[in-house]
């Protein structure tokens, strides 16, 4: 087994309280150890890192779609993954809404093996919660997890009535998984494409309010108190939702909550510019208004938000050029998460870069109770180095994501990626970032 050693940069481990220059020691696919100019044997090899990138716990993105089985036009577990440490992140856990959906070990298993395969990003399969997803019936639960699923949804559509939300937090409250949750009151958004406001109707285009988000996830943290189960709230874009989350916790419900960077970055604004009625900025749920915009920074700054996630949604260029009515929901993310965190949150100093890694890290890896978020001895050599004054330019052409699908083409962001290490390995080297590995 190889041994690496991490020499300089700037170690930000919030998990064991470290944020400064240390050596990190890589022994073949664990971290060996961390500390100050350490020495080792003539056989390690040292790679000098500048003193300006950051070595931190490998980036967990618990909410993406990979697409496949079913949907490889769009993006496949492969193409998905080196999107994956493209953006930084070593794991990213996979919404079950494939084709078949993933409701019986055997997708399960086949997602794993495409992971195993592309050797790329770790990938941890999320389990549906009702069979089909149809939101009938139970999904087999033990036997999901027994497959490898780390959690349940139905992400894409929320859990279908409140017993059946109910008992899918007991199941899998025994299991030790939280239920992932797409909040969203059905006849509250029917047909709805876009934030119910002004600039919805200004174009014509039916709208969403707020509270279809947060009517359904006061529903869930209920169940959640009630049962003792875990609930987590996904992509959470409302201001009403954030005060029921906050509720919740004070109230000592298992809920967790998270918001994607496009969530926090834009909104419904863009409906109308720079482009009028571009597809690329429809998603669900839907960008909102200035105030729900607001609310997310301050919740990320707060503390009560647990994690940014991408949603990473892609989809093929034909599919989305068509009538806004008619185009599918979602956008890539996994490519461009890093460089608006650090823009929007670092540099605009709402947080400090470990909060940033808790965010990104830390909090993903407690509530799916997977290895990572951490530097610590023993640990696996999961490693994103991150380059906070990199000036990236986004350029959808150049994404290795199989779909483009974002509005975030052409921006010019501060700070990126410098390198991504999984298991030790070395699996993406940002060409621009004065890193050589």
């Amino acid at each position: 087994m190889s041994r690496t050693l991490l020499k300089g940069g700037r170690v930000v481990d919030p998990a064991n309280g470290r944020d400064g220059p240390f050596d990190v020691l890589i022994d073949g696919d664990r971290i060996a150890r961390v500390g100050r100019d350490l020495t080792v044997d003539a056989d390690v090899t040292v790679i000098d890192v500048p003193s300006g990138l950051v070595i931190c716990p490998g980036l967990i993105d618990m909410h993406v779609h990979l697409r496949e089985p079913g949907q490889e036009h769009k993006e496949t577990v492969a193409t998905g993954t080196a999107a994956a440490v493209a953006g930084g992140f070593t794991a990213v856990a996979c919404m079950p809404n494939t084709t078949p959906v993933n409701d019986n070990a055997g997708v399960t298993e086949y997602i794993l093996k495409k992971a195993a395969d592309a050797k790329l990003a770790r990938v941890y399969p999320i389990g549906a919660v009702s069979r089909g997803q149809a939101g009938e019936q139970l999904a087999e639960i033990a036997e999901l997890r027994q497959a490898g699923c780390v959690a349940i949804s139905d992400d894409g559509r929320p859990v279908a009535t409140a017993m059946l939300m109910r008992r899918a937090l007991e199941y899998a409250g025994m299991f030790g998984m939280p239920v992932i949750e797409h909040c969203e009151d059905q006849t509250l958004k029917s047909d709805g494409v876009a934030h119910e406001g002004f600039h919805a109707s200004a174009l014509g285009l039916r709208g969403i309010p707020g509270q279809a988000e947060s009517i359904m996830a006061l529903r869930d943290i209920a169940l959640a108190e009630l049962t003792g189960g875990a609930v987590h709230i996904a992509h959470m874009s409302a201001r009403q939702t954030l005060d029921a989350a906050r509720w919740g916790k004070s109230g000592g419900a298992h809920v967790t909550c998270e918001v994607t960077p496009h969530h926090f970055v834009l909104t419904d604004e863009m409906l109308r510019a720079p482009i009028a009625y571009d597809t690329n900025v429809k998603m669900n749920p839907p960008l909102r208004e200035d105030a729900d915009r607001d609310a997310m920074l301050a919740g990320i700054a707060d503390g009560s938000v647990d994690v940014i996630a991408t949603d990473h949604a892609p989809h093929h260029y034909d599919e989305k050029r068509v009538e806004f009515d008619h185009a599918p929901f979602g956008i890539t993310g996994l490519e461009t998460a890093v460089s608006l965190c650090f823009d929007r949150l670092v540099h605009a100093g709402l947080v400090s870069l470990s909060r940033l890694v808790e965010l990104l890290s830390v909090n993903p890896a407690r509530i799916l109770r997977v290895a990572g978020g951490t530097l610590a001895d023993g640990a696996p050599a999961d490693i994103s180095i991150l380059a906070p004054d990199l000036h990236v330019t986004v350029t959808a052409a150049r994404m290795r994501s199989k779909s483009k699908n974002t509005p975030f083409d052409g921006w010019t962001l501060r700070g990126g990626v410098a390198a991504t290490i999984v298991g030790g390995r070395t699996v993406y080297v940002n060409e621009d970032a004065n890193l050589r590995l």
